[in-house]
């Protein structure tokens, strides 16, 4: 009987999947929870909460100075096509190919732009202010906005397909942005814990991930350590606490800090601020002593200038003195030649290590100072820098007879040099005032009314007269004392204007040798250690102790360190002279060495150039003081730079006998061995004829040992011929 089929089990049947319902729901929980954490991340980061106010400060100074550079790079290349523009105009008007009557406009927008450029590179960036750095930070927000929103665009439809038609579908690349965006959600959906992302991979259940330990460990090889930056030298609340112990700030005055105190790289403080009503910068200027003390700080520690209006202050703060050590000068690495009228010679450093220069052009000079105060050295600063400007004509008048000067004559650098004698610096200043009407009249030919850089070269250059030790020759008593002191004040009165300074050097400070009429003419005035306040008012004038520059008050005193005030600088503080030594170093003479070649390939060296003030010199004497003198000593004699040839020739013959002379340890010596000994081309016959021609004679009967009576020379006779050549 016929049964129903079975069905087949070999037949596939389709089955329900059910999902684990408890797996689901943890996934869902995880993924909320890795949700609310980017979430957290991302507006944290929107806030810009990684970045302290300190950072932010950073930020805006850096975007300042930047700024601030840019425009410096654009007035550069403004400046060189103004250049080109001129040099191409005046290659034209030379070739003949224009009249050259743009020239004159031309030249006039090179000296605008080239004064624009330097207003730009002296002018100070100052620190970013409270709403310079809130823009940054708005700035930093704004920016990450556009950036999140550009970036979820990705998640659109439509991104997502032109990925995919971007990768053509390639597995590789597309695994690959899978795992980046997979790392990208795991930076951003990691658990905070006490406020920070957790440093470990999370571990799911999202509540089970370790806590963190936030103690300090200590650095891993090769790991990073954090070193938090270094406390404010001084908080706002000390800040208005010493203004107010001096009376700055009174009642519920407060201050108005524009930058906060922080510290800069080489460890000072700057800080902005704004005075309260009623008070000025100037005023605390004054009370700088007691604001240093009230700040636990020497005066030398601190520094206030006026940062725009009355009020707004830029105080300096620094933890060391900054002229406890010395400084060597720039010159001593820098050998090229400088602008001494335009940009000054390097002197010194001032509080906040800047380089000081004193302009060669509108100024007279004063340095005082009491014994081994390092007035010479501040003084030989100035000297030593403008003689690596060519165009400045040197004159020293030293004020003793060692040598401290004769590097300057040796190098052949000073135009006039001579050692104590009154009649010859009466004479000189008699020099200069003449030769200042000449100046005036040449001005007038070329319409200035006083020396500006374009005409130094057509009236003969800047003339800079130094005279060390003014008191040798102005302290009553002295001779000639009256006519020198009126001679110096009318020159210090009237000169300057036409390219005539001087500069004088005092060791004793005082109405009686450096009086009011004449110091009033001296606008630049250096005051280094003095015994008393009197003497430190009469460099720096009357009642300056009592604004607080008192030379004598220096603690600890330092050789070089001095009141310096210049007012065509803004400055009015201290500085120290660079630290220049000729006895054991020999720096003076290495640094006039390098002055000497550019002098020599400018034309300037004395003797290479007409100077109607040593013709004038000696058409008065007699005696020439170019150079030194004959022996380039400070000692004036005949016109050696004058002789001719021959002249020369003779001067050297002679000299080289008395040398060898001394070689041989007698007083007199035949031609032939004289001759041996100069060596060179010197032969007998001619060593004779020079002789000769000096005015030596001829050669006599002479008793020198072991040879009995020869023909030869007697030193006597040699010594007056070289005597008759140099003027003696």
């Amino acid at each position: 009987m016929a049964t129903e089929a079975e069905p087949r089990t070999d037949e596939k049947q389709p089955t329900d999947i059910v999902p684990d319902p408890s797996r689901t729901d943890r996934a869902k929980v995880a993924f909320a929870a890795q949700r609310g954490h980017a979430g957290a991340r991302i507006k944290d980061w929107l806030a810009t909460a990684d970045l302290d106010d300190a950072d932010v400060v950073q930020l805006a100074d850096r975007r300042k100075q930047a700024k601030h550079d840019d425009k410096i790079a654009q007035q550069q290349r403004t400046v060189a096509e103004a250049h080109g523009r001129f040099a191409h105009a005046k290659a034209q008007a030379e070739a003949g190919e224009t009249r050259g009557g743009n020239l004159a406009a031309l030249g006039g927008r090179v000296a605008a732009e080239e004064s624009k450029l330097a207003a730009l590179q002296s002018t100070v960036v100052m620190p970013a202010t409270e709403r310079e750095a809130n823009s940054v930070r708005h700035g930093k927000k704004a920016g990450r906005a556009a950036l999140l929103t550009v970036g979820s665009l990705a998640t659109l439809p439509a991104a997502s397909e032109a990925i995919e038609q971007a990768t053509h579908g390639q597995p590789l690349l597309l695994a690959a942005l899978g795992a980046a965006a997979g790392y990208g959600w795991y930076l951003v959906s990691r658990p905070f814990v006490a406020g920070q992302p957790s440093p470990d991979a999370p571990s799911m259940p999202v509540e089970l991930a370790a806590p963190v330990d936030l103690t300090k460990q200590e650095a891993q090889a090769g790991g990073r350590e954090f070193n938090a930056p270094p406390p404010p030298a001084l908080t706002v609340q000390q800040l208005e606490e010493a203004l107010r112990k001096i009376g700055m700030v009174k009642g519920d005055d407060q201050l108005q800090i524009l930058a906060v105190p922080q510290r800069e790289k080489d460890g000072n403080t700057t800080v902005v601020f704004d005075l309260p009503a009623g008070q000025k910068v100037a005023t605390l200027q004054a009370k700088l002593e007691e604001f240093a003390g009230a700040i636990g700080r020497d005066s030398t520690m601190v520094d206030v200038e006026k940062a725009g209006s009355a009020v707004r202050t830029s105080l300096w703060i620094a933890d060391e003195d900054p002229f406890e050590n010395t400084r060597p000068s720039p010159l001593i690495k820098a050998s090229s030649q400088i602008d001494a009228f335009k940009d000054g010679v390097p002197v010194g450093w001032g509080k906040r290590g800047n380089t000081i220069r004193i302009p060669i052009s509108t100024s007279n000079i004063a340095i005082g100072g009491g014994t081994r105060s390092g007035k010479g050295v501040g003084a030989s600063n100035l000297a030593i820098g403008s003689t690596f400007d060519p165009r400045i004509n040197l004159r020293i008048v030293a004020g003793k007879n060692n040598g401290e000067w004769d590097p300057y004559a040796k190098a052949g650098i000073a135009s006039t040099y001579f050692k104590p004698n009154p009649a010859r610096l009466l004479a000189l200043l008699q020099a200069l005032l003449a030769d200042k009407d000449r100046r005036e009249a040449e001005l007038g030919k070329l319409g200035k009314s006083k020396v500006v850089a374009p005409v130094i070269d057509q009236i003969g250059g800047i003339e800079l007269l130094i005279i060390d030790e003014l008191a040798t020759y102005t302290r009553p008593g002295k001779p000639l004392q009256e006519e020198i002191l009126e001679a110096l004040v009318l020159l210090a009165s009237v000169a300057a204007g036409a390219g005539m300074l001087m500069g004088v050097i005092t060791q004793y400070p005082g109405a009686d040798v450096f009086p009011t009429e004449l110091a009033v003419n001296f606008t630049t005035k250096w005051a280094m250690r003095v015994d008393t306040a009197q003497q430190s008012n009469a460099i720096l004038g009357a009642g300056s102790s009592g604004m607080g520059r008192d030379a004598s008050k220096f603690d600890p005193p330092r050789p070089g360190l001095g009141w310096l005030v210049n007012p065509f600088a803004g400055l009015t503080d201290r500085a120290r002279s660079f630290d220049i030594d000729q006895d054991e170093r020999g720096e003076i003479t290495m640094l006039l060495e390098k002055a000497a070649k550019i002098r020599e390939a400018a034309g300037r060296l004395a003797g290479q150039w007409d100077d109607p003030i040593e013709k004038h010199l000696l058409n008065a004497t007699g005696l020439s003081s170019a150079a030194g003198g004959p022996k380039r000593d400070g000692v004036p004699g005949r016109n050696v730079l004058n002789h001719t040839p021959e002249q020369r020739m003779q001067l050297e013959a002679c000299r080289g006998a008395l040398i060898a002379m001394n070689d041989l340890g007698r007083d007199v010596a035949q031609l032939d061995e004289m001759a041996q000994i100069i060596g060179g081309s010197m032969t007998s016959t001619r060593l004779g004829e020079l002789l000769r021609a000096a005015g030596a004679g001829g050669v006599v009967k002479v008793v020198i040992e072991g040879r009995g009576r020869v023909n030869g020379y007697q030193r006597a006779d040699i010594a007056d011929a070289l005597n008759l050549l140099e003027g003696n």
